[in-house]
């Protein structure tokens, strides 16, 4: 029984460092479009407001943390809102408008011409997630997205979309909030290279 573990265990972390490879092999220069865009849309002055359902969400709300409060380095914060997190809006608005309009409502309420829309969802067919991209387009906004293989219908609606070459949840969202590490890292070499390292 042991032996099974530690195989299973050894299987699915080889299978993640794989997926990692493998994105790093396929959307490499997907990922420099991005990190130049959102370093570009922070030098402005803009924002970027990011959504997802599930761990999509918990990812979406690491994105913001990690620019509002810090990363690695000690430096000013940076503005982004993560759609998720508000339980009075979530709530209000699912229940007067239908959980689809959840985020697009939001972003409706908060987007200005320059900001960044980043949509996550492992399957890329999430309906308010789409609908939120539909509502930041409408907007002008720029959006870039990251999901699976397929990228489902996400895919075509965003400018910049990051697909992490797996067809498995677990794998997809590993590589999602390693992607958004390394965009936060990026971020601030770029924006505050002289701000002191944190730790």
């Amino acid at each position: 029984m042991i032996e099974t573990l530690k195989n299973d265990i050894q299987r699915q972390l080889l299978d993640s460092s794989k997926t990692l490879a493998e994105t790093a092999q396929t959307q490499l220069p997907t990922l420099e479009k991005a990190a130049e865009a959102l370093i570009a849309t922070f030098r402005a002055g803009n924002k970027i407001m990011t959504f997802g359902n599930g761990g999509s969400a918990c990812d979406a709300q690491n994105f913001a943390d990690e620019l509002v409060g810090r990363f690695e380095r000690n430096r000013p914060p940076l503005p982004a809102i993560s759609l998720t997190v508000n339980t009075s809006d979530l709530t209000s608005i699912a229940n007067d408008f239908g959980y689809e309009n959840v985020f697009s409502r939001q972003l409706e309420a908060h987007a200005k011409p320059g900001d960044i829309a980043v949509a996550i969802s492992t399957s890329g067919n999430s309906a308010n997630v789409l609908k939120a991209v539909e509502a930041a387009k409408k907007k002008n906004l720029l959006v870039i997205g990251l999901t699976g293989r397929k990228g489902g219908k996400l895919k075509a609606l965003c400018d910049v979309c990051v697909c992490v070459p797996s067809d498995t949840v677990a794998r997809i969202q590993e590589a999602h909030i390693a992607v958004i590490q390394i965009w936060c890292g990026l971020i601030e070499d770029a924006l505050f290279p002289n701000a002191p390292k944190a730790h």
